[in-house]
């Protein structure tokens, strides 16, 4: 059985991870398949974003333990835990969360640019309880997510938060019903799919830089993806598309 399934159609890619008898607890194969579906999305032109899921009804458990014991190493060189967390996708990722997203789980969801998740989903970053810390990216991304008392608390105290609390604080920007996760992601990605993918991609790296920089230093730096975008066929078909009151058909060119 693939340790990771992909499709790609529609200008979407959807990665699943698919381990469900072990809570798709990355191994050294998942990290290898995500790494490389990831990769994969990237390059085609015909994809302009990507969801991230796990198969059976659960997101993803963390480290696989048992595999850890073996000793596999689930880091991907220049891309972190699972082949993601240290170098996620130049375009838009979705995490789909049903289930739990633990430890190395939630901090996969939280590489993820916009998450989707069930009303009966669970978030946790556990290390803590067992003498460890959230070294795949938890630690530094649930500040820039959440309050900072309520991500101190998360990370201390290894207590997990429910999806509908942490919608309520924007960690989630859309609840789905159980089991529906996939399908409200699918529908939010459809939406930004039927952007332009230069300007897609170009945004997004544009307002992850943000966090980095000061207005004055990003207004420089924004061009450097933001150039090609306005010199695009993308952008005069765009404008022509308007004009004559028609749906764009984008080319990623």
């Amino acid at each position: 059985m693939t340790a990771v399934l992909t499709e790609f159609a529609d200008g979407v890619a959807v990665i699943t991870i698919n381990r469900p008898e072990a809570k798709n607890a990355v191994n050294r194969e998942v990290a290898e398949g995500i790494a490389a579906a990831v990769d994969e999305m990237d390059a085609r032109d015909d994809i302009t974003i990507g969801i991230l899921t796990g198969a059976g009804g659960t997101f993803c458990a963390g480290m696989d333990l048992k595999g850890f014991t073996r000793g596999e190493n689930v880091n991907i060189e220049g891309k972190g835990f699972a082949g993601l967390v240290e170098a996620p996708p130049a375009k838009p990722l979705i995490a789909a969360i049903e289930g739990w997203a633990l430890a190395g789980g939630c901090e996969l969801a939280l590489s993820a640019d916009l998450i989707v998740a069930a009303r009966d989903a669970k978030f946790g970053i556990p290390e803590v309880k067992r003498g460890l810390a959230a070294a795949a990216g938890g630690l530094q991304r649930l500040p820039k997510i959440l309050p900072y008392q309520l991500a101190m608390e998360m990370a201390l105290t290894g207590d997990p938060m429910t999806a509908e609390r942490a919608h309520q604080f924007g960690m989630v920007n859309r609840l789905a019903e159980p089991g529906e996760a996939l399908t409200v992601a699918r529908e939010l990605a459809a939406t930004v799919a039927a952007n332009g993918p230069l300007a897609v991609r170009a945004t997004k790296q544009v307002v992850s830089m943000s966090i980095d920089y000061t207005d004055a230093d990003l207004f420089k730096a924004q061009w450097k993806h933001l150039g090609q975008v306005f010199t695009s066929a993308d952008a005069q078909e765009g404008a022509r598309a308007f004009a004559e009151k028609r749906t764009p058909n984008w080319t990623g060119k």
